[in-house]
């Protein structure tokens, strides 16, 4: 493991939970957010305002347990966003994410009002009373409406490599006819960020796009930004996730999360090493029985054969005869 990986910056480090609804979850940073989510989304989609809904979907739940998106936002033109960060692989990750997904829509239908609602507080920039609601309120629409859709975009930020994804930084999915190619149904996108496949340099990154993904990747280890990240963009980052700006509630928060952060990451490389060990001692035992095998062939004895891999002369036996 590197050690800078265990070090604790100037800034939070926004693989850990606390730290990235810091830099990107509070109202005070909802603009960064806008500027991320534009920069994924560029020459698809612009985001011009946003609200953020809330964290936990308390009316979904599997097996008893709440749904949580890190974050869940609305836009001023009516998409749903998904967005979390995700620090380390578990089994069926995909499949979650879709689910995210699933439910998200199938909530626009189950709260139709509610959606209608958040939209026109969006658009009009204060909250609509009941009554003002109500009478606001388009006459029923007929079956086939009710069931038209906002798109939901679902952007999945990872610090691990998938396995079901290809070896590459981004991903992006569609409901697409599978020998065409051609969009099905465009209110269904999926961006998946694979952060250990993103390799460029800052001097490489020419983008806005690309410093701001090097500079979520590499962030946790600087005392300050880069000379070379001059956008506004970042003088705000500065600002936001400067760990000394911290309340005291968010720091011992963030202490915290980084623990747990640090834990992962040892246990992780332990397991690693340790697979790599019993990777190295399979292989030279597979060795050692290949030689075995030549030796054999070319008439040595069984003694000699023990003698030139080491195996024990049960061992030989056992292993030419199979």
């Amino acid at each position: 493991m590197d050690n800078m990986d265990l070090t604790c910056g100037h800034f939070v480090n926004p693989f850990t939970d606390i730290g990235f609804k810091i830099i990107f979850g509070q109202p005070a940073s909802k603009e960064l957010l806008i500027t991320l989510l534009n920069e994924l989304l560029a020459g698809e989609h612009r985001i011009e305002n946003l609200i953020f809904l809330d964290k936990e979907n308390h009316s979904d739940s599997m097996a008893d347990a709440g749904i949580i998106y890190d974050l869940y936002c609305l836009t001023d033109t009516g998409e749903y966003i998904i967005v979390e960060m995700q620090n380390r692989f578990h089994s069926s990750f995909l499949d979650r994410t879709l689910f995210y997904m699933c439910r998200a829509i199938g909530r626009q239908v189950e709260n139709l009002r509610e959606k209608r609602r958040k939209e026109r507080e969006l658009q009009t920039g204060k909250p609509e009373t009941e009554e003002d609601f109500l009478l606001s309120e388009p006459m029923q629409e007929n079956y086939g409406s009710r069931y038209k859709l906002s798109t939901v975009y679902g952007i999945f930020l990872m610090n691990f490599r998938e396995p079901g994804l290809e070896e590459k930084f981004r991903t992006d999915t569609v409901i697409a006819d599978r020998e065409s190619g051609k969009v099905v149904n465009p209110h269904f996108r999926q961006i998946f960020l694979q952060f250990p496949y993103f390799t460029k340099e800052l001097k490489d990154c020419e983008t806005l796009y690309d410093k701001l993904i090097y500079t979520l990747k590499n962030m946790q280890h600087w005392n300050r930004m880069p000379d070379a990240l001059k956008e506004q963009v970042f003088n705000r980052l500065e600002e936001l996730a400067a760990v000394a700006n911290l309340s005291l509630e968010d720091r011992i928060a963030y202490d915290k999360a980084l623990d747990r952060y640090r834990v992962s990451r040892i246990v992780e490389e332990d397991a690693r090493e340790a697979g790599w060990k019993k990777g190295l001692a399979e292989g030279q035992a597979k060795e050692k029985v290949a030689i075995a095998r030549n030796l054999k062939s070319l008439g040595l004895s069984t003694a000699q054969i023990a003698q030139a891999t080491g195996l024990t002369e049960e061992e030989v036996e056992s292993t030419v005869n199979n």
